[in-house]
């Protein structure tokens, strides 16, 4: 893996002095597809009558949902789709809230739907990916879908693990023949993201933040991907010189109070050769990549109704 000269994203202003580093802007880069999609939703309205709509459903009150809500109806009303978000309280029972998607799933104007989560503890999580049609499922969280990607069958890829190799791509790291590690076997992102990887050709070991001798095991990694939501976990022992480092966590600095990864950003800066920033890296792409989900459910949708 090549070094690079250092590119800084617009996020993190203080990194100027860094000259061995590439920084990802993944807030750049999700402006480039957004403004991919929206061409394309230009031309969607143009054949089809109507542009895609995606309904996202919030449970609750959690700040962190609420803004993750927002930015994301913002992104779709960029790119020119109709968006629709239904706000529930914590106290919606986990009948009310599967009737509420068997609803949506039967209404034709709907093209997408998201499910916030995390969602109360008296709700199934797992119930609530199963119950949205598959063809709807804008996260790539459905059984099928999941199943689908494993086979390497056409499926809708979830949000963030895609994000993520578009990110490698864009800064041109190797991914064939290289050694990754990804720490966090989530099925939302650590366990797809192993498979994008050993789609590209890598050798992909998947960790648990408690696995044993675990940065021996990091230390070997090319690229490094970090999801397990644990402030400033890996450090720059952790790490290989020139390695590609995603940081996908999303923290509060126990110190600090600011916004932080997974990786503890400044020392681990001074031993990879890519790395991404909290906020501003992985965040942005994952939001980019739903709005491509939505435009994909669409179309296809679109297309089988002409056949």
């Amino acid at each position: 893996m090549k070094l690079y000269g250092a590119i800084v994203s617009a996020d993190n202003s203080k990194l100027k002095t860094q000259t061995s580093i590439m920084t990802i802007s993944g807030t750049q880069l999700a402006k480039e597809i957004k403004e991919n999609v929206k061409g394309k939703v230009a031309e969607a309205i143009k054949e089809f009558g109507r542009p895609p709509h995606l309904v996202v459903i919030l449970v609750g009150e959690d700040p962190a949902s609420q803004s993750y809500v927002k930015g994301k109806g913002k992104d779709a009303e960029e790119v020119g789709f109709k968006s629709t978000t239904i706000r529930k309280p914590d106290t919606i029972s986990e009948k009310e809230l599967l009737n509420l998607i068997h609803e949506l799933n039967a209404d034709e104007d709907v093209d997408g739907i998201l499910v916030q989560l995390p969602l109360p503890k008296h709700i199934d999580e797992d119930k609530v990916i199963e119950t949205i049609d598959k063809s709807k499922d804008v996260d790539g969280f459905h059984p099928a879908n999941v199943a689908a990607l494993w086979q390497k069958r056409p499926c809708i890829y979830p949000c963030t693990p895609k994000g993520i190799i578009k990110l490698l791509d864009k800064a041109g790291v190797e991914i064939e023949g290289k050694k990754a590690v990804v720490i966090g076997r989530s099925n939302i992102v650590g366990l797809p993201v192993s498979k994008l990887l050993l789609d590209r050709n890598a050798t992909v070991t998947i960790a648990h933040s408690r696995s044993l001798n675990l940065p021996e095991v990091t230390s070997h990694a090319d690229i490094l991907v970090v999801a397990i939501g644990r402030p400033k976990f890996v450090t720059a022992d952790m790490v290989k010189p020139g390695a590609a480092v995603i940081d996908v966590g999303v923290n509060r600095d126990p110190d600090s109070g600011k916004l932080c990864g997974d990786v503890d950003f400044d020392s681990c800066a001074e031993i990879a050769s890519v790395i991404t920033p909290v906020p501003g890296g992985v965040g942005p792409m994952t939001r980019a990549c739903l709005m491509e989900n939505t435009l994909e459910c669409f179309l296809n949708k679109m297309h089988q109704q002409q056949k």
